[in-house]
């Protein structure tokens, strides 16, 4: 790492400084963390070790699901533990691998979620050209696009918070470290990097969320031509895209679109999306998607047929 300080670690307020209330923050991030794991986990088996779901939509999903368990895994660890510690410590190099994690794989999601959108869209507007389109080959290499893509985002963020210089002090108002809290403490005219903030990561956010919606409006639109039963079933699986799309991009354009100024509900916004959000993601494509429940009821009836042989 660029030695471009002479603060050598921060300290984390954290989400409360009350002793009582931290204890009830390492329970209830506990419980979601456990919960984002065993749930993502649960969805990546299920698509890997099922016939049933060897679709495009699912392999997407699969990566979605890896990707929000290692987005969750580089912050919950560290805020459960910092809610048990008098002092939250953070060194400036996990500092800055917290900083490339976080947006590493925040742009991974916002890639597989507009692979998504657009298997979606071929899958109901061109049917016809749908398995030339979206072959295993072409959604391999997407992957490998968005992955590619990341971290060349990530890398992008990095050179900004690298050159930020730190005299002092180094208190960080923040339960995690990232560029907004960063640029507060940095000793220099913080103007100029964070509108490279905001035209990178602000406007990805921005850009994707709207190529996004404007793809579902027009494969609601395209549904008229459908029938009823075909309606239904593309109904039920965009309306869960697009629940995670909202909740995934509302709380990112909050934070990366603006000014480098804080309000007091910025850590809630965080909270959201940093642990809520990769929560959310499973319950919300298992509960909304039949095929994924019964395959997940027949791997699961297989598992207790064979231990019983």
């Amino acid at each position: 790492m660029q030695q471009n300080r002479s603060v050598t670690e921060f300290i984390l307020l954290g989400l409360t400084k009350d002793p009582t209330r931290q204890k009830m923050v390492f329970i209830i991030f506990l419980i979601f963390y456990i919960g984002t794991v065993v749930g993502n986990l649960l969805i990546i088996l299920t698509i890997k070790f099922s016939r049933t779901l060897g679709s495009p939509m699912y392999f997407f999903l699969f990566y979605l699901s890896l990707t929000d368990g290692c987005f969750s895994t580089s912050i919950a660890p560290k805020l459960m533990v910092d809610a048990l510690s008098t002092k939250k410590v953070i060194s400036y190099n996990e500092c800055m691998t917290q900083v490339f994690a976080l947006h590493f794989f925040g742009c991974m999601e916002i890639f597989v979620l507009i692979f998504m959108a657009v298997d979606r869209y071929v899958a109901i507007c061109k049917p016809l050209h749908y398995p030339i389109i979206m072959r295993r080959q072409v959604c391999i290499i997407l992957i490998i696009c968005a992955w590619i893509g990341s971290f060349i985002h990530s890398i992008a963020q990095i050179a900004l918070a690298l050159k930020l210089p730190f005299c002092g002090p180094n208190l960080i108002d923040h339960y995690c470290c990232d560029l907004q809290p960063l640029l507060k403490l940095a000793c220099m005219d913080t103007h100029v990097i964070n509108l490279m903030l905001v035209s990178n990561s602000g406007a990805l956010c921005s850009s994707s969320f709207f190529f996004l919606i404007i793809s579902y409006l027009v494969i609601l639109h395209s549904l008229r031509n459908h029938s009823a039963e075909g309606r239904k079933k593309a109904l039920s699986t965009c309306t869960s895209h697009i629940i995670v799309v909202v909740i995934s991009f509302g709380p990112c354009i909050f934070i990366y679109t603006r000014p480098p100024v804080t309000f007091p509900m910025d850590k809630t916004v965080t909270v959201f999306y940093t642990i809520g959000t990769p929560f959310l993601n499973p319950l919300i494509y298992t509960l909304r998607n039949a095929e994924v429940k019964n395959a997940m009821k027949k791997l699961w009836s297989i598992k207790i047929s064979s231990e019983r042989l």
